[in-house]
């Protein structure tokens, strides 16, 4: 391991222990790599357009929206060559959660992600990408051949 050192400002320490009190790091060392790799993961993902990845899409709704929840089951139904599972939640007696496990290429699942979190009435989106590397695999010769998604980060 390199060892580097770093000079802050005391608010600015000041607020990354607590930072690191909160979130129940043992050292500064590790709550700082965790920034960092991090931080250099959402650069790799705004470039990623191509090759495979899964994914989690988050998002609430008002379920008494026009026609809203028909939308959403409808591009579900569209795209369901990308969701793995979904999971719906009633958070009250108007809103709902979903979160939609997905996997395919980057492309595809960012688009459908963009055309379910841009339907009018759809709050609180949020796409979590993950670049795999996708593998037939077959574990005994006589096995069916499945996928392996191995992640790339």
């Amino acid at each position: 391991m390199e060892r580097i050192t770093i000079s802050l400002d005391k608010a600015l320490a000041k607020q990354f222990d607590a930072f690191i009190n909160e979130s129940g790091y043992s050292n500064r060392s590790e709550a700082l790599r965790d920034l960092i790799r991090e931080r250099l993961e959402q650069e790799r993902l705004q470039e990623w357009h191509e090759g495979y990845c899964v994914a989690a899409l988050s998002y609430v709704y008002n379920h008494h929206e026009l026609e809203l929840a028909r939308r959403v089951t409808s591009h579900h139904h569209d795209h369901h060559d990308l969701t793995l599972s979904s999971l719906h939640i009633h958070l009250d007696h108007d809103h709902c959660l979903e979160v939609a496990l997905m996997r395919g290429p980057t492309g595809e699942v960012r688009r459908f992600a963009n055309l379910l979190m841009a339907e009018r009435g759809v709050r609180h989106g949020r796409l979590h990408l993950i670049p795999v590397e996708m593998k037939e695999e077959r574990h005994t010769p006589s096995s069916p051949v499945h996928l392996h998604s191995n992640p790339i980060t």
